[in-house]
């Protein structure tokens, strides 16, 4: 099949275009100049050539907006992106779309097996983005008869990670890390290689069946497991822990200190359980996923 792969160059493409390709024709669209189609999508339609397949992957994510331009950036990205790959794929018949969003579009900050039937509250630009992203390309594939998959993704386990894994790793490597209590607050996470399997053993079905799905590894491990198993695979003895109200102190500090490292939105994300369940994608999908824990190798 020929693929066309929105968002190679960034984190999880990264990863997924080599994995593709073993199988696949993989053609790369985006703002870089190392794509095979170099377009801005919030710009412009583009014009496409023949595929098979479209992997929507790219998007803007792990940046807090703090002035209305940066708010907008994520629709503009996320949403008229979107809205333009479309508009480009009207000329075009194609067998499958995978659009890759993520489990913000629940908005909430914690829970425990939260499953795709869960009502969309999501407030922040990026997750009402998401939401807007996933109804476009849901209408778009079913008025079409086009196969498709959205896959709600939550925290991506792999090489070079973004956002808050990658500082962690960061400051763990450093030696600027301190584990807060215990770390016993559980979270969900998968494998960036992981999410890319499933995508190529969905494209090879015979049959493919629809739908909007949560992808986790199953395990959901502790803020302690996750510290312990990057400490492992770093070889670093040591991580200071501090107590619990000391850690909720130095939040609130951030809150006021741009520079400093932990704010009160920080520390609540290290100390509650928020996990999700990917029961339907196992039914449904086949999906058996890797331990987390068990490969973090895959970090470096």
């Amino acid at each position: 099949m020929t693929i066309l792969f929105t968002g190679a160059s960034g984190f999880l493409g990264k990863i997924g275009v080599p994995i593709l390709e073993k199988e696949h024709n993989v053609v790369s669209i985006g703002r870089h100049h190392d794509n095979s189609i170099n377009v801005d999508l919030t710009q412009k339609v583009p014009v496409l050539p023949i595929v098979d397949v479209v992997i929507h992957a790219a998007g803007k994510a792990h940046v807090y907006p703090r002035t209305q331009a940066e708010k907008d950036a994520f629709f503009e990205v996320n949403v008229t992106g979107t809205r333009n790959l479309l508009a480009a794929l009207e000329a075009h018949t194609i067998k499958a779309f995978i659009y890759i969003s993520s489990v913000s579009v629940y908005g909430m900050e914690e829970g425990n097996e939260i499953a795709e039937n869960t009502p969309l509250k999501g407030h922040s630009p990026y997750a009402l983005s998401k939401i807007q992203a996933e109804e476009l390309v849901e209408s778009w594939c079913k008025k079409r008869g086009v196969d498709y998959i959205i896959l709600r993704l939550p925290l991506i386990v792999g090489s070079k990670p973004l956002g808050n894994l990658g500082k962690m790793l960061s400051a763990i490597k450093r030696g600027r890390y301190v584990r807060i209590a215990k770390g016993e607050a559980k979270k969900s996470m998968v494998l960036a290689s992981d999410v890319i399997y499933l995508i190529s053993s969905w494209l090879n079905q015979s049959s493919r069946i629809s739908g909007i799905y949560n992808l986790t590894d199953g395990v959901h491990p502790s803020f302690y497991q996750l510290e312990e198993g990057i400490k492992s695979v770093l070889k670093i003895s040591y991580i200071p822990s501090i107590p619990k109200w000391l850690g909720k102190m130095l939040g609130s500090l951030g809150d006021s200190v741009k520079w400093f490292p932990v704010n009160s939105g920080t520390f609540r994300k290290i100390t509650v359980t928020f996990t999700f369940s990917d029961k339907k994608a196992r039914k449904e999908l086949g999906w058996s996923p890797r331990s987390v824990i068990e490969n973090l190798n895959e970090l470096m």
